[in-house]
């Protein structure tokens, strides 16, 4: 595949990315600002047809979701998004077995957001770490769930692109 084309691909990754997660949320716990965020999906899917490469749809989505959003700039999302793409990306293509890629997300996702974005919120905004460790394993549940829909649908889009 020439570069031209995926980066257009990724691209589309991004706006997909971005579109899922501001138009579908179910909202998990009154009172915070935690919902589920279907941009996982296209996340898990742009990661297993992407490896690798594709974090940029994880970072670069969670970050102009939260431009458009709020306003603010979520670095702790960000670096979280990085790591599981990266680890998610590389397993995905260098190994058949879907076992391994279904544990390698759901372990990735808890550390990107329940050790890596609680551990960069809690030193950037001094919050305490037992309640953003707290909320951020509920933000774990309902980020792990779509991201793991994704990957699936990456194995479908596969099938049918062979």
């Amino acid at each position: 595949m020439t570069s031209t084309k995926k980066l257009a691909r990724l691209a589309m990754g991004i706006a997909l990315y971005a579109v899922l997660g501001m138009t579908m949320n179910i909202p998990l716990l009154a009172g915070t600002h935690l919902q589920t965020d279907l941009g996982y999906a296209a996340f898990g899917a742009f990661c297993c047809l992407f490896g690798w490469q594709a974090f940029v749809v994880g970072v670069f989505g969670c970050l102009i979701e939260s431009l458009l959003i709020s306003g603010w700039v979520p670095i702790g999302w960000m670096a979280g998004q990085l790591a599981i793409g990266l680890v998610c990306g590389l397993v995905y293509t260098k190994c058949s077995s879907k076992v391994l890629h279904v544990i390698t997300t759901v372990v990735m996702v808890f550390i990107g957001i329940a050790v890596i974005k609680t551990g960069i919120e809690c030193a950037l905004y001094s919050i305490p770490i037992e309640i953003k460790f707290v909320k951020n394993c509920v933000a774990f549940v309902a980020d792990v769930i779509p991201m793991l829909v994704g990957l699936f649908v990456g194995y479908r889009v596969k099938l049918i692109v062979k």
